[in-house]
C-alpha cells in the first residue's frame, strides 16, 4: 500500500509539472498572438491573426486594399479594411489601431514632412521613389512606419478639364491656366497642399476661387466639371475613364508631383511581430505596373466591376493566389 501511494504521488506530481509547462506555453502564445499588441492587432507571425488595413476610398486605393486583404486571408490572417476620405483620417491612428496601409511613397513622406516641419515645409520632390524614401527615412522611423518594396507602378495626383474647355482656351498643360480663375473639385484635404491647391496657386499661378471637396477620381468630381460647376477636377494619372467622358488630363509641366510609387506601409512594431508580411505583399508590388494599374482602374470605374472581383481576377492571373 505504501509503495502504491508513493507511485500515485509521483504520477500526480508529474501531471502537475506537465500541466504547469503547458500553461506556460499557452501563456506565451497568448502574449504573442492572443492579446492586443502595440500595433492594435493580434496573432503570431506563423498563425496569422487580426490585421487592420486602412486606405483612402477612391477607386484605385480601394482596389489595392482589396488585393492586400485577399493575400492576407490566404496567408491565414483575419483582415479588416477601413476606407476613409483622406490620408489625415487614417494617419491619426497609424501606427496604432491601423497596421497596414496601401500607400504612395511621395504621399506618405510629404505628409510626415509637413507634420514634422509645418504646413509650409519645402516638399520632398525627388523624381525617384527610392531617393524619396531615403529622404524620408528618419521621419518614417520616428513615426514607427516601415515601407516594404516599392512597385514600379506609379500614380500621381493629376488634374483635368473638359475637352471643350481645353479647345476653347488652348489648355493642354497646367501652366496654360496661369492667371485664370477656376473652381477646383478635389479631395477634401487639397487646400494648401503643394501637390494640390497650394502648388497650383504658388507654382502655376492659377487663381483658385473655390475648392469643392468632392473627392479624387470619383463621379461627383467628374460631374462637377462636366456640368460646369467647376472648371478643374482632381484625379490620378492612371485614370482610365477620362476620354470616354469627354475629359482631358493636363500635363504637370512644372512637376509639382513627387514620385508616387505604390508601396505597402506597415507599422514597424507589427512587422517585427509578423515578419512574414513582407513576403506576402512584396510579390504583389512587383506584379503591378503603371499600365496594368490603369487597366484595373478602368475595370472598376468604367466597367463598374466590384473592386474585390477585379482584385481576385488579377491576383489569380498573376499567380499570387
Amino acid at each position: 500500500m505504501n509503495a502504491r501511494r508513493t507511485l500515485l504521488a509521483v504520477l500526480a506530481a508529474g501531471a502537475l509539472l506537465l500541466s504547469g509547462c503547458a500553461g506556460n506555453n499557452l501563456s506565451s502564445n497568448n502574449n504573442a498572438g492572443g492579446s492586443p499588441t502595440a500595433a492594435g492587432s493580434s496573432g503570431s507571425s506563423s498563425n496569422g491573426g487580426s490585421v487592420t488595413i486602412a486606405s483612402q476610398n477612391f477607386p484605385e486605393a480601394a482596389l489595392v486594399a482589396e488585393m492586400y486583404k485577399e493575400l492576407l486571408q490566404k496567408a491565414g490572417y483575419s483582415p479588416t479594411v477601413k476606407l476613409v476620405a483622406t490620408r489625415d483620417a487614417y494617419m491619426a491612428t497609424f501606427p496604432g489601431s491601423v497596421d497596414i496601409v496601401p500607400e504612395y511613397v511621395g504621399g506618405i513622406v510629404n505628409f510626415l514632412n509637413t507634420k514634422d516641419n509645418g504646413a509650409n515645409a519645402k516638399p520632398l520632390t525627388a523624381g525617384d521613389g527610392q531617393q524619396l524614401a531615403q529622404q524620408g527615412k528618419a521621419m518614417l522611423a520616428k513615426q514607427g512606419i516601415t515601407l516594404l518594396d516599392q512597385s514600379p507602378a506609379t500614380d500621381t495626383n493629376a488634374f483635368f478639364v473638359t475637352k471643350a474647355y481645353s479647345q476653347q482656351n488652348g489648355v493642354t498643360k497646367l501652366s496654360d491656366l496661369k492667371g485664370k480663375s477656376v473652381v477646383l473639385a478635389a479631395a477634401p484635404d487639397c487646400q494648401g497642399r503643394l501637390d494640390c491647391a497650394g502648388g497650383l496657386e504658388s507654382k502655376y499661378g492659377i487663381k483658385i476661387t473655390k475648392i469643392l471637396p468632392l473627392g479624387i477620381q470619383v463621379d461627383q468630381t467628374y460631374q462637377s466639371v462636366i456640368k460646369g460647376e467647376s472648371q478643374l477636377g482632381e484625379t490620378t494619372s492612371t485614370d482610365g475613364t477620362l476620354a470616354a467622358q469627354g475629359l482631358v488630363l493636363l500635363q504637370d509641366d512644372k512637376k509639382i508631383q513627387p514620385a508616387q510609387n505604390l508601396v505597402p506601409a506597415v507599422s514597424t512594431s507589427y512587422l517585427k511581430q509578423h515578419p512574414g508580411i513582407a513576403g506576402i505583399l512584396n510579390p504583389l508590388m512587383q506584379a503591378l505596373s503603371t499600365q496594368k494599374l490603369g487597366q484595373l482602374n478602368a475595370e472598376v470605374s468604367v466597367n463598374r466591376e466590384k473592386p474585390e472581383d477585379v482584385a481576385h481576377s488579377f491576383l489569380t492571373s498573376a499567380g499570387l493566389l
